[in-house]
């Protein structure tokens, strides 16, 4: 294939291998999607927190720009986005996904990006809202790849992983640990609900295993006090997985008009309200995430924004 146009990636680096190469998974995912329209990527890493790693990126980006000479730096999160911002010779696309926007001490740095940004991406409206009058705006939540989540048999799933065929799991969003996502009110209403239930932390599964795990578990919960465009209750949604969250980010969006899905306040019997309703329903048999969230319509959406961008060099 003849690459149409070249992207620098800017981003941290996680610990994802080998599946992403150390790239957050919605984001490599994006890459794929965009590969197969005649994008191609390169990736400048952010290693570690600290003035020195963002120095070394910093020196490693600008060797990157005149080597690999992008026509875009697509940077994600806010520290990134002002890093890429640093240089001035290659239009620069920021995309904020949530705790860039949500932390008021890094909302700080990230407006400075904002203003520096040839185009700012937020990953829901929500987001978007807590900045005042952002420039050069638009909302692209991120991506599933609903070719893989979707629906599937839910026993064969426990045998894949492991599971006990007769338990009911419910499964967290996330690590215990993450305090904004708000473990102990989750741990609360599932006790609530029934001792004997087990509560799932979502640490420890390869990328391939998620789908099943989606797929295995009676239903997930989110209990997290803020979000930008939760992955988890999307690729939840897209496997008929029922969800019970409170309401942050586009979740209100994303699960509307889904019948096994329910909005929850903070209240621990409002929660496990949700976990009865939601468990009553059960599975869905076909995927009901909107178009909207779907790999293939968002790559379309993010190489449209590359071409205006190139067309206006």
């Amino acid at each position: 294939m003849r690459y149409s146009i070249k992207i620098l990636i800017i981003c941290s680096h996680r610990n994802y291998a080998p599946y992403t190469d150390y790239v957050a998974p919605f984001i490599y995912e994006q890459m794929q999607g965009l590969k197969a329209l005649g994008c191609d990527f390169s990736v400048c890493f952010v290693k570690g927190g600290g003035f020195k790693s963002y120095w070394q990126a910093w020196k490693n980006m600008c060797k990157m720009i005149d080597e690999y000479q992008p026509d875009i730096v697509h940077a994600h999160y806010g520290l990134c986005c002002l890093l890429a911002n640093m240089q001035r010779k290659v239009p620069v696309i920021s995309t904020f996904h949530g705790s860039d926007i949500n932390d008021p001490k890094i909302r700080v740095l990230s407006k400075i990006a904002i203003r520096l940004s040839q185009k700012n991406i937020f990953v829901s409206e929500r987001l978007k809202s807590l900045i005042k009058n952002p420039q050069r705006a638009i909302v692209i939540p991120c991506s599933v790849d609903t070719t893989t989540f979707y629906p599937m048999d839910k026993m064969k799933c426990r045998e894949q992983l492991g599971m006990d065929l007769g338990k009911t799991y419910v499964l967290f969003s996330k690590e215990f640990t993450d305090t904004v996502k708000n473990y102990p009110l989750a741990k609360q209403a599932v006790e609530k609900y029934n001792p004997q239930t087990e509560l799932l932390e979502f640490y420890g599964y390869t990328r391939e295993q998620v789908p099943l795990l989606y797929n295995a578990v009676d239903m997930g919960i989110m209990t997290s006090f803020t979000e930008g465009s939760p992955q988890f209750v999307k690729e939840a949604v897209a496997c008929g997985c029922p969800v019970v969250s409170t309401d942050v980010g586009d979740v209100q969006e994303v699960i509307d008009g889904v019948s096994n899905c329910y909005l929850s306040t903070y209240e621990v019997d409002d929660v496990v309200n949700g976990m009865q309703k939601a468990l009553a329903v059960g599975h869905l048999q076909k995927t009901h995430l909107h178009e909207r969230y779907t790999a293939k319509y968002i790559a379309k959406t993010i190489f449209e924004l590359y071409t205006d961008i190139c067309r206006t060099k």
